[in-house]
């Protein structure tokens, strides 16, 4: 098998990886910040419902592999560098805990990357618009209208009941919606793995361009690699998500997850790679939004707004820049390389940073501190 090939299937699933854990904040930020769930329990369960839900239909990567680029256009130097410039931006906004969307990131790496290659027309504009941009912009809004009329039907149907029972009941719920919400991620977000790993067996004649399914080991390697990041996690977006945007409880928490999966579901259905990040982000916004409008940080929200505008070009830069290093003596092992680098930089930077912020431990017994 071609090397390159190897690389970049290496490389796409750690792009997999890295949206785990990106995006493991979109099925457990809610629960987590309701304490319907401990945090360990919560990643765990995501992670196994996350791996289960990539089996359930390959619309979207159906979308990724025929519907964004030409095909006849794809060279496996293109799919490498488009990964590359998607990672990058996904760790990125992972070192400093903004929820961008790794599909985003993704399309947006690859139009990059096959416009430094081909020029402008080897992208499908009418499929981009049609079934990335229209379908992303909606969803949000639709998230913050079905979790904002959700909350207020439950609203009204709890409105005579002591809150501490509410409360406990609905920490309950949110473990079935909490549940959905993982399960429909890895619908939606692990095929657009499988995607981009069927254009690169297309690109060097591995797999029929019209194939209908992908082959069962990238389905099962695609599942695996996002359970394994959503196991690792992304606890500064799980704030942001669970905390920041709003401060929910455990009603408005159900109300949120409910209205999120059942978006992702549809869209899946329809082979639309639409964001979880922004579909969450919105049905949070919107359950967030039901004791009135200065419930919700605005600001924050704004912020998220901005990362939704910026991803898809500035992942398509780096894709860009990277296509132009791969034509490079040796291009393929100096962007593979990169991509290590790049990796360990991010995961180094937290690192170091996490021990910075991690307070200073307790002495043991009053004559250690006399001693120190």
């Amino acid at each position: 098998m071609n090397l390159t090939l190897v690389a970049v299937v290496a490389i796409a699933l750690f792009f997999d990886f890295t949206n785990g854990f990106h995006d493991t904040a979109n099925s457990i930020a809610t629960s987590v910040s309701t304490r319907a769930l401990s945090p360990r329990v919560a990643v765990a369960s995501a992670a196994v419902l996350n791996f289960a839900g990539a089996f359930v239909s390959v619309a979207v990567a159906a979308t990724i592999a025929k519907g964004i680029i030409d095909q006849d256009a794809i060279t496996l130097e293109i799919v490498m560098a488009g990964l590359v410039g998607a990672i990058t931006w996904n760790l990125i906004t992972w070192l400093i805990g903004l929820p961008s969307s790794s599909s985003h990131a993704l399309i947006g790496g690859m139009i990059g990357s096959a416009i430094a290659a081909s020029g402008w027309g080897v992208v499908n504009w009418g499929g981009i618009k049609d079934k990335v941009l229209i379908p992303s912009l909606i969803a949000p809004f639709l998230g913050v209208a079905f979790a904002f009329l959700l909350i207020l039907g439950i609203t009204w149907l709890v409105a005579r009941r002591a809150p501490t029972k509410v409360n406990r009941g609905f920490r309950k719920a949110q473990l079935v919606s909490g549940a959905f919400v993982a399960f429909t991620h890895g619908t939606n977000d692990a095929q657009k793995t499988m995607g981009i790993i069927a254009l690169a067996l297309v690109a060097s004649g591995h797999l029929d361009a019209n194939f209908e399914r992908p082959p069962t080991w990238v389905i099962a390697a695609s599942a695996l690699a996002m359970a394994a990041g959503t196991y690792a996690g992304g606890w500064r977006i799980i704030k942001t998500l669970g905390q920041r945007i709003a401060k929910i409880d455990p009603a408005q928490g159900f109300a949120a997850q409910t209205a999120c999966a059942s978006i992702l579901w549809g869209t899946a259905h329809f082979g639309f790679p639409v964001s979880t990040t922004h579909t969450i982000s919105g049905s949070v916004l919107g359950a967030g939004a039901v004791r009135g409008f200065h419930a919700v940080r605005w600001g924050v929200a704004g912020n998220i707004l901005v990362a939704w505008i910026l991803t898809i070009p500035a992942a398509a830069l780096v894709g860009a820049f990277m296509e132009l290093v791969t034509r490079l003596p040796g291009g393929h092992v100096i962007v593979f390389v990169l991509a290590i680098l790049i990796a360990a930089s991010a995961f180094l930077a937290r690192h170091f940073e996490r021990r910075r912020l991690a307070p200073p431990a307790e002495p043991k017994n009053a004559a250690v501190a006399a001693a120190a």
